[in-house]
């Protein structure tokens, strides 16, 4: 199963030229039928068969043997701690030395914005490598924090101390939610799934863009699809948009560990989920927000 980030196209499970790995554009489908992505060798698969071939609501991945230096969930669940903490950290220091006073405001505004461009780029360059580079995931994860940290240091002055906190909570209620209903199998990753995500994604995103252009070029608040009531819905739009994601992003791991991945891919991993939550978050945080603007 492809996955992909509702911001950025991002990897999915490929086999290319007898090197498995992941691919930068993502498209809607299992992997190759008649082939293990990270099979090795020319000893017969036993995992030959596609699992999505027969049923499209089929959902447990085949489970590959275990072998020496593939991925495991331990290698996932530390390498997004790392990436997660290192967005933290950010975060915690550009709270602590940008401050969004009268003063400060413009500069510290000017720094998150340069940090998210930085961010944006440098996952755009992981998303079309072949290979994870940890240097880029780290260096995407401190820019990235310190873009929230300054957005979610002016939320907290100007809005309201807790929304930031309740944001937090909020984000950590969906994934534990997402994740267990993945783990009961409440929640069925199929191409159907899938293709329905997708779609829904693209749509929410344009209308975003085209949000966007109204508000710069037009003044105000463009089309109104980031306050009132239709932001109120948007911001819902966009919370279970992200909570699909972590479904994709759950199904990808699993198929990589069943598959036998690369230990390394563990950082693609950590990469997405990292992404994913960034997404929830900002979206929570631009929700309370707007319902704290109304009390």
């Amino acid at each position: 199963m492809r996955s992909s980030n509702p911001v950025f196209s991002r990897r999915g499970f490929s086999r290319d030229n007898g090197h498995a790995g992941f691919t930068a554009a993502p498209q809607a489908g299992a992997p190759a039928a008649g082939a293990n992505p990270y099979a090795q060798g020319t000893a017969p698969n036993p995992y030959a068969t596609n699992p999505y071939a027969q049923q499209d609501t089929r959902f447990d991945a085949p489970q590959a043997p275990a072998r020496s230096g593939a991925m495991t969930i331990d290698d996932v669940v530390t390498r997004t701690a790392i990436t997660l903490g290192t967005v933290v950290l950010g975060a915690a220091a550009a709270w602590a030395l940008l401050p969004v006073d009268e003063a400060n405001l413009g500069k510290s505004y000017g720094i998150a914005i340069g940090a998210a461009l930085i961010a944006f780029v440098l996952s755009l360059v992981q998303s079309f490598k072949r290979k994870p580079v940890p240097a880029l995931i780290i260096s995407y994860a401190a820019f990235e924090g310190v873009f929230l940290g300054v957005i979610s240091s002016a939320v907290s002055t100007y809005i309201g101390p807790g929304v930031v906190m309740q944001a937090v909570l909020g984000t950590m209620c969906v994934f534990a939610g997402v994740l267990l209903a993945y783990k009961m199998r409440w929640i069925r990753v199929t191409r159907r799934f899938y293709g329905f995500v997708m779609a829904a994604a693209m749509g929410f995103m344009l209308l975003m863009v085209v949000n966007l252009l109204f508000a710069v070029f037009g003044g105000g608040d463009g089309l109104g699809f980031r306050s009132g009531g239709l932001g109120i819905l948007f911001g819902v739009i966009g919370i279970v948009l992200g909570a699909c994601f972590l479904a994709l992003d759950f199904k990808q791991v699993e198929d990589g560990i069943a598959y036998g991945a690369p230990r390394e891919e563990s950082w693609l991993a950590a990469f997405g989920l990292t992404m994913t939550l960034v997404w929830i978050y900002l979206e929570m945080l631009r929700l309370l927000s707007i319902l704290s603007g109304d009390d």
